[in-house]
């Protein structure tokens, strides 16, 4: 039975594959599958963190701590697992800095970046993530470095780590203004 689901798996991903096909499609998905990348999220949380308000600020920090949870999250089950990413050629980088595709730690950021902006708001920022959050995910398979479980999985665990991470932040404000 897993023989079929991960041979049906291969098949649907490569179906969703472009990252040999040269045009504007293959343009957006590469695109948005680096928009994910943790360095990227880092330095734009610092910087609106150091130049923004208060408001901006918490956001920011709870944010980064999500990012850094949801790393080490993924860390240990891509290690755990360690299955291998698709064939191909695009994506260096994370071939070689990180072999394992299962699960997929651009979907699960991207999702539980998503995930906090609704639980935080402001709602435009909760529309710009949910609408960005699956174009990066599917984006990973369109340019071969995931497989679409991988990403299906770290949706779903990007969801929970959203949720995990925004609930302790609530209980940390609460505790502390209680104090």
């Amino acid at each position: 039975m897993m023989e079929k689901i991960l041979a049906w798996d291969a098949n649907f991903s490569q179906r969703l594959r472009v990252a040999e096909k040269p045009g504007n499609l293959r343009r957006a998905a590469k695109f948005f599958a680096h928009s994910g990348d943790s360095w990227f999220w880092f330095l734009g949380l610092a910087l609106v963190g150091w130049l923004g308000t208060p408001f901006w600020r918490w956001r920011m920090i709870t944010l980064g701590i999500g990012v850094l949870v949801t790393a080490v999250v993924v860390m240990i089950v891509k290690f755990s697992v360690r299955r291998r990413r698709p064939e191909g050629e695009w994506g260096d980088i994370y071939r070689s800095t990180d072999p394992h595709s299962f699960p997929s730690g651009h979907a699960t950021r991207s999702f539980m970046l998503a995930t906090m902006a609704l639980l935080f708001g402001p709602p435009w920022f909760a529309v710009i993530l949910v609408i960005w959050a699956p174009l990066v995910a599917l984006a990973r398979v369109a340019m071969g470095v995931h497989f679409f479980s991988d990403v299906f999985v770290g949706s779903l665990f990007g969801i929970l780590m959203g949720w995990l991470v925004s609930s302790l932040s609530i209980g940390l404000l609460v505790t502390n203004a209680v104090l």
